[in-house]
């Protein structure tokens, strides 16, 4: 009897899915739990693994076919079991889609998308495997409202320039087709730039007696509570000080009203292989410097595996991402929506700075940058938010006091 292999649920919001890999083939024996295929989504990869042990007897999806939780993959027999026939992937499809699509395998997402809008899929250029078309070329068409299809032929005009057209990879170049998740960032943030009015503001920090404190403390810490202190922990408590002075910065807008969060869930950003992801401390407020250090350390860690869960990615009133790690000295970071402010840190470099009692020193330096929703967060806001921050980072008691 044979066992089906199904998409699992993907997560909060997650509705689907495209086949990355398959790691077996049909005719494959499998074990119990072994990895049989990879889900890639907008958030992260997943593998789904063998429900039974037995031997792997048909493929429903193929590399690249896009699936919604609960479609079938493929399936399962027990025991050592050679498949009759070749290898075939499968499609769903019907014979109920619009004119010109008799002959394209459409998955159920691309088709429901062709048939609300009343398309003809055959003039929709597909970028999936062997040409099939994927949700994001169908989306790609309505945002061009159709130019895409006659880009080839017509004119070049105001309407068409903003729209790339499909071309080969030439002799010296590779074309690669983005991933799931390099298109959802891709497209999360030019939401972001689309809906939100997007500010950023400017200060400095001297990080001479945070460096002081860390250096005076680094053994004991580390040896203590097994990881090494650095300065990520002391910035997610600064900004949970400075949030809970300006809950608007913590917010977010939905629709014409505004939601205020009681609590501060802090995203890191958090660079891997596959593009940048952002899981997220909960309840930064109550979390020791060495609770945030270790969860960062394993965020990261995991990010590189691509193990990390859809649920550790989900959610967040606010982000802090450290630039400065690449050597970046200053930029100009994008909010992540729904989110209304996102803190960017950045190199500490030496450098001349004048004193009270108009000395000069050398210090060590950081560039802090505090991009904002301006629909919910003031100028005057935003600028004391990163003030406040600052003081926080200058005078590291105030964290530990909430002064």
């Amino acid at each position: 009897m044979a066992t089906e292999i199904k998409v699992p649920t993907l997560g909060e919001s997650v509705a689907e899915a495209t086949v990355a890999k398959w790691m077996k083939s049909i005719g494959d024996t499998v074990g119990l739990d072994e990895p049989l295929v990879e889900l890639e989504t907008d958030k992260v990869t997943l593998e789904v693994n063998a429900p039974i042990a037995g031997t792997l007897s048909g493929i429903t999806a193929d590399e690249g076919s896009e699936v919604e939780v609960g479609a079938l993959l493929g399936t399962l027999e027990e025991g050592d079991v050679k498949p009759s026939h070749p290898p075939v992937a499968v499609s769903e499809s019907t014979s109920e889609t619009p004119a010109g699509t008799e002959n394209t395998s459409l998955s159920p997402a691309v088709r429901k998308l062709i048939e609300d809008n009343s398309l003809d899929a055959s003039i929709i250029s597909g970028t999936g495997k062997d040409g099939r078309l994927v949700k994001g070329d169908v989306l790609a068409y309505l945002e061009g409202e159709g130019v895409s299809a006659s880009i080839h032929t017509a004119t070049p005009t105001a309407a068409t320039a903003a729209v790339y057209p499909t071309r080969p990879a030439g002799p010296r170049e590779e074309k690669v087709k983005m991933t799931r998740l390099r298109q959802m960032v891709a497209s999360r943030l030019k939401e972001a730039q689309n809906t939100a009015a997007i500010l950023t503001t400017f200060n400095e920090v001297d990080m001479t007696h945070v460096m002081a404190m860390r250096s005076k403390y680094k053994e004991t810490f580390e040896k203590k509570h097994g990881v090494k202190i650095g300065f990520m922990s002391i910035f997610v408590k600064a900004c949970v000080v400075a949030l809970r002075e300006f809950p608007g910065v913590n917010a977010e807008i939905n629709g014409d009203e505004i939601i205020y969060k009681n609590y501060y869930d802090i995203g890191v950003a958090v660079g891997s292989p596959m593009g940048l992801v952002v899981p997220v401390l909960r309840d930064a407020e109550v979390s020791s410097f060495a609770d945030i250090e270790s969860q960062i350390s394993d965020f990261g860690s995991r990010a590189r595996d691509g193990k990390l869960t859809l649920e550790e990615m989900q959610g967040g009133s606010f982000t802090v991402t450290n630039g400065g790690i690449f050597g970046s000295l200053l930029s100009t970071p994008i909010i992540n929506p729904p989110q209304s402010g996102i803190l960017g840190m950045h190199k500490i470099q030496q450098r001349p700075i004048v004193m009270p009692d108009g000395s000069v020193e050398a210090r060590p330096m950081m560039y802090l940058a505090l991009s904002y929703d301006h629909r919910i967060v003031d100028g005057r806001e935003a600028v004391q938010f990163l003030v406040r921050v600052k003081d926080c980072i200058e005078d590291p008691q105030r964290i530990m006091l909430d002064a």
